[in-house]
C-alpha cells in the first residue's frame, strides 16, 4: 500500500500528516508506529489524520509515536490547521473537532497559528509541582539549571511511578527566566523528551499563574523555539479563553510503501 504524507513541525515537535477526508485510509497501530519511527520510517513525534465532521471545517485524529491513539496535541493541532490551509481549506477562522472537543483557530499575519485550547477547571497543587489536564494530562515541576537537567531520567521516573504508570502522564520541567518561562517536556507515547509540547507549555503557563486572576500572556521558550500562551484565570483553578500561539511549518511531503 502506498501512502502519501506530509511532514510539519511546530517548534521542533514534528508530525506525519495524512489527508483522510475521503475516509478510505485505515492504518494499524503497527503501521502508524512504523511511519513515526526515526530509523525505519518517516520519523515524527506523532501522526495525524485530516478528516471530515459535520458542522466543522475538519476533524483531527491524533496518534502517538508508539501507534496508540493519543489525547489532544496542541502543537499538532496548530500544524494541522496550517496543513488544512495549505490543502484548500482556507478560512479566516477555523473550527475543528478533536478528541477533547471543538477547537477554534486562526492564522495571524506573522504566520503564527493561534489555537484555542479546552477550558481547565481543576489544578492539583503539591510541594513544588502541579497536576492538571489541558486536553492531555500534565505534571509540572519547578527545577533549577533547566538546560542541564536530566529530563529523560526524571521524567520517566514520574511517568512510570505508582500513581501514573497505568495511564501515563506528560512531565514538564520549568524554570522562570526574566521575561519568559523555559519548559522542557517528557512525553508519554513518545517516551522521550520532545523539543516542544503544546499542551505541556499550556499547563506550565496556567499553573504558574494559579494565584493571579485576570488575563495574562506568558512567553515560552522550548528547545525547539518560542511559543506563547494567553488565558483568563477566573480563580479557583478555573481557566478559560486559553490560546496556544506559535509557528507551524511545512517540512516536506512524500510517498511511502506500507506492508
Amino acid at each position: 500500500m502506498e501512502i502519501q504524507f506530509s511532514k510539519y513541525q511546530g517548534t521542533g515537535n514534528d508530525f506525519v500528516i495524512i489527508d483522510n477526508r475521503a475516509g478510505n485510509i485505515a492504518l494499524s497501530n503497527a503501521q502508524i508506529a512504523f511511519l513515526c519511527d526515526r530509523k525505519f520510517g518517516v520519523g515524527s513525534d506523532g501522526l495525524m489524520f485530516l478528516g471530515t465532521a459535520s458542522g466543522y471545517d475538519f476533524s483531527m485524529d491524533y496518534y502517538n509515536a508508539d501507534g496508540t491513539e493519543g489525547t489532544m496535541c496542541g502543537n499538532g493541532g496548530r500544524c494541522l490547521v496550517q496543513y488544512a490551509n495549505d490543502h484548500g481549506i482556507v478560512k479566516e477562522n477555523y473550527l475543528f473537532i478533536a478528541i477533547d472537543g471543538p477547537h477554534e483557530a486562526k492564522i495571524e499575519s506573522n504566520g503564527w497559528i493561534h489555537l484555542k485550547m479546552s477550558d481547565v477547571n481543576a489544578v492539583e497543587t503539591g510541594e513544588n509541582f502541579f497536576v492538571t489536564n489541558t486536553g492531555s494530562p500534565h505534571y509540572v515541576q519547578l527545577v533549577k539549571d533547566i538546560r542541564e537537567f536530566d529530563v529523560v531520567t526524571n521524567g520517566k521516573a514520574i511517568r512510570y511511578n505508582e500513581r501514573f504508570k497505568a495511564d501515563g502522564v506528560n512531565v514538564n520541567f520549568i524554570e522562570f527566566h526574566n521575561d519568559h518561562l523555559f519548559v522542557r517536556t517528557y512525553e508519554r507515547g513518545v517516551e522521550n523528551e520532545t523539543y516542544s509540547c503544546g499542551t505541556g507549555v499550556t499547563a506550565a503557563a496556567i499553573t504558574t499563574h494559579l494565584h493571579k486572576t485576570g488575563t495574562h500572556r506568558v512567553a515560552i521558550q522550548t528547545l525547539g523555539g518560542a511559543l506563547a500562551v494567553s488565558f483568563n484565570n477566573q480563580g479557583g483553578g478555573h481557566f478559560n479563553h486559553i490560546w496556544l500561539q506559535g509557528p507551524a511549518t511545512f517540512v516536506y511531503k512524500g510517498t511511502i510503501h506500507l506492508k
